[in-house]
């Protein structure tokens, strides 16, 4: 009998199996499809342009830095030197922006050039609070779980209210006087999430949290070798520790120790889900009763020749090098979520792009960086599942119509005779979908968390310790929809393991 079988070899799997067979566990690994990484694998999209794109997943925020030392892996992120880059027309029809360096003092710079002065207090204000509090809150994340008192006591009342309790739209709206800048703030709690920013029921925080305090400093920050670079050295880990790693191994039940396949039966001490809860409890023959809201983010993958000169006179390898805000001012966004939720296309769709090439050139070929390619990244923001069922390739086609000319509005030279084309002599760009997502890599509902996020604590009355328990006291789930698992982080790999060598007193 194994001591160890996971189910998944995306980089929560891979983390899991490496701090168990590092224990001394028999660990077997079974992927369904060929090749490991599930979203976060890294991918040459257009034929003949050797270029490695992260193809579903984005930029690495949460991973810790304690699940790279522990496991030994080689791998780097760098900071991003721009936060952001917002271009908009002035009320006299003139191209302006507002350029945000990581660095506060020249962030204080571009506020006061608009005469935000108030604002860029309360940017400094928010930011700091939440700086101040962050390596308390992810310094939890790979321990049990702390009850919510105790999450207030660490972190005090004022902090816990701001995040935890009063509603981020409420939050941005008593701040700050520019509908640009709230809106700014306001997208760290709308990737991937179809929610108000007024929303009893906090969704719009949660995300936001997870994207503020990741790693203790929530800086967005860029894979070198792209995330497909995570994946080669878990394996390269995993391995390195006695684990088996089988892919083109599409699990087809769950029952009690056993794991079943088309052609044979493996039993395991303890199962490893690192799948979504929805894709679980099919395996086990039930349903999940998380709750998951509807995916609601376009992704869309191009390279270019050439970077595109802004009307604004900003320098692109300035503009991009950031995350490149398109028509999401609060109110934009706030429209945008009425129009969807009525079953229309926002107009404008709110949109952000960012650049992985201006910080880490290395996933393009050296003759393609020389000549000056880059890759960009776009996703948009209240592009809900259910505007693209029944028409999913008509819909996105109309998407992609509607983003490319809220671009163009931005740029001197059109997006589409800067991009790059492939052997056959077509554009390279391509669209993924809320229905894409579910159907490629196994999202339900194309929800990029798996489930809706959780706050990172627990109630007085649950018992659950890690976030990955089960009803079944064998069965982990480790995949971005438990307890703290959301985003590319490896924290629920990581717990699902820690949960497990609990139970067998190993740590």
């Amino acid at each position: 009998m194994l001591d160890v079988a996971i189910i998944g070899g995306g980089h929560n799997g891979l983390v899991a199996a490496c701090y168990l067979a590092k224990a001394g566990l028999t660990v077997r690994l079974f992927e369904a499809g060929e090749e490991l990484g599930g979203a976060t694998a890294s991918e040459r999209v257009f034929e003949g342009i050797d270029a490695k794109l992260s193809r579903y997943s984005y930029l690495v925020s949460l991973l810790p830095d304690e699940i790279v030392r522990d496991l030994g892996l080689n791998f780097e992120t760098i900071t991003r030197r721009i936060s952001s880059f917002t271009p908009f027309k002035s009320e006299t029809g003139r191209d302006e922006r507002l350029l945000i360096s990581n660095d506060w003092n020249d962030a204080d710079s571009a506020f006061a050039s608009l005469g935000l002065d108030r604002d860029a207090r309360s940017w400094r204000t928010l930011y700091g609070e939440i700086a101040s509090v962050a390596p308390a809150i992810a310094g939890t994340f790979l321990s049990p779980l702390p009850t919510r008192d105790e999450m207030r006591k660490k972190i005090g009342s004022e902090a816990f209210d701001l995040l935890f309790t009063v509603p981020l739209g409420r939050t941005l709206l008593d701040r700050f006087d520019d509908d640009r800048v709230r809106g700014i703030v306001l997208t760290d709690g709308l990737i991937g999430t179809f929610t108000d920013a007024f929303d009893p029921e906090l969704l719009v925080n949660r995300c936001f949290l997870y994207h503020l305090v990741g790693n203790g400093d929530g800086q967005w920050k860029v894979p070198r070798g792209g995330m497909g670079a995570l994946v080669s050295e878990l394996k390269r880990v995993a391995l390195s520790h006695g684990v088996v790693i089988e892919t083109g191994r599409a699990v087809e039940s769950i029952k009690g120790r056993h794991v079943h396949f088309k052609d044979e039966s493996v039993e395991a001490r303890f199962i490893v889900a690192a799948c979504s809860p929805t894709e679980l409890a099919r395996l086990q023959g039930g349903e999940s009763t998380l709750p998951v809201t509807q995916g609601s983010q376009v992704k869309i993958n191009m390279v270019l020749k050439q970077l595109p000169r802004l009307r604004s006179g900003v320098d692109p390898k300035d503009a991009f090098a950031g995350t490149f805000h398109i028509d999401e001012s609060f109110d934009q966004l706030q429209r945008a979520f009425v129009a969807a939720s009525g079953g229309s296309l926002p107009n404008p769709i709110p949109a952000e792009i960012y650049c992985h090439t201006l910080t880490d050139p290395s996933i393009l070929a050296p003759e393609l960086a020389a000549a000056g390619y880059h890759t960009l990244t776009l996703f948009a923001l209240h592009t809900p599942y259910h505007l693209f069922v029944g028409e999913n390739e008509k819909v996105k086609d109309e998407v992609r119509k509607r983003l490319l000319e809220q671009i163009n509005s931005y740029l001197l030279d059109p997006i589409e005779e800067c991009l790059a084309r492939d052997v056959r002599g077509d554009l390279a760009i391509e669209i993924k979908s809320p229905i894409d997502l579910e159907e490629e890599i196994g999202l339900p509902l194309g929800n990029i968390f798996h489930a809706d996020l959780t706050f990172p604590w627990r109630e007085d009355h649950e018992t659950i310790r890690w976030g990955s328990e089960t009803e079944f006291e064998n069965v982990f789930l480790a995949g971005a929809g438990s307890r703290r698992g959301g985003g590319v982080s490896g924290i629920g790999g990581q717990n699902a393991a820690m949960a497990i060598l609990e139970r067998l007193n190993r740590i």
